[in-house]
């Protein structure tokens, strides 16, 4: 008896994805033949400067936006001609905080749940509560919760029909640091109990670095890497000279160097190479502080890659 070999899916394919906007100035292209697959189970990573396109491709994945060109698949259905069955495997965060007013945590969970066709599944919203650390919560009204208690029920909501593919539009962009430890421990724990599949943007690069397996980086809508995270951080300079200062730095090194207030961070493949910082700052009459030397990290490579500096890595802190 012949075996029948059935098509390899991905969990996500897009294909040549391009998406263009009038403007008074003309056409902005803010996506241009974007192609890339990400496959069921993986942690992925979607990465790029603001305006690089990632919220716009994330908008065309769930069916906020049209694509001018190009397809999107999940699971074999098209965003397009298929929405609803492909809406059903999407779960999704966005950025922005949205939310009814007038229902409580567990009743905004169980409508969320309502629009996917599901009932009578409180189990599985006692697990989310509990595994977001909203479970004290459970009875407070939406209005009276916290910005970051808000951004978990967006998290729950996202999760309610249990999506095999869950999407995370900047989830922790200026929430606290327990938020992030409990998102990132739940959304783990998905990932390999269940096999989810995970889609992450975000400007913390010491996040991608921790969870991603493979991220695409995007430059303005162009898909520039695409490639194991192992594989990226192998990319950048093998080294980093780390210290503190508060002068300025001399021309020729300030070009090179990665500058968040004090704290200076500037490539060195070898000693060598860190002898002749160090001269370079003992001619300009720099004293620098607090010396090291590190590896070079995901940041380093978005830099070389997209010329732009991303967001700090420690975020706001804002009441849980």
């Amino acid at each position: 008896m012949t075996s029948v070999v059935l098509p390899h899916m991905s969990a996500v394919s897009f294909s040549d994805v391009s998406k263009s906007y009038p403007s008074s100035r003309g056409t902005v292209q803010a996506l241009q033949s974007v192609s890339f697959d990400i496959e069921a189970g993986e942690f992925f990573g979607l990465l790029g400067p603001n305006g690089a396109g990632k919220t716009t491709l994330i908008s065309i994945l769930a069916g906020l936006a049209r694509a001018t060109s190009g397809r999107v698949l999940v699971h074999g259905s098209d965003v397009q001609a298929d929405y609803q069955a492909a809406r059903r495997q999407l779960g999704v965060v966005p950025q922005e905080l949205v939310f009814d007013p007038f229902f409580n945590v567990r009743e905004a969970l169980r409508i969320q749940s309502g629009y996917f066709g599901i009932q009578r599944n409180d189990a599985w919203i006692d697990e989310l509560l509990e595994g977001l650390g909203l479970a004290d919560k459970a009875n407070a009204n939406m209005r009276q919760l916290s910005g970051g208690m808000k951004r978990r029920v967006l998290i729950a909501q996202a999760l309610v029909h249990k999506p095999p593919v869950i999407v995370l539009d900047e989830p922790t962009a200026g929430v606290d640091v327990e938020l992030r430890q409990t998102l990132w421990q739940f959304i783990s724990d998905l990932n390999k109990r269940l096999g989810s599949t995970v889609l992450l943007t975000t400007h913390y690069l010491e996040e991608a670095e921790a969870l991603c397996g493979r991220i695409a980086m995007l430059k303005q809508g162009r898909v520039v890497a695409l490639e194991s995270t192992s594989a990226l951080l192998a990319r950048a300079a093998s080294n980093v000279l780390r210290f503190k200062t508060d002068a300025l730095l001399p021309t020729d090194l300030a070009v090179q160097a990665r500058i968040t207030g004090r704290v200076v961070q500037l490539p060195a493949n070898d000693a060598l190479a860190v002898e002749r910082i160090l001269a370079r700052l003992r001619e300009a009459g720099v004293v620098p502080e607090d010396i090291e030397i590190r590896k070079a990290d995901l940041e380093d490579v978005f830099l070389e890659l997209t010329g732009a500096q991303p967001r700090q890595t420690a975020p706001a802190e804002v009441p849980a």
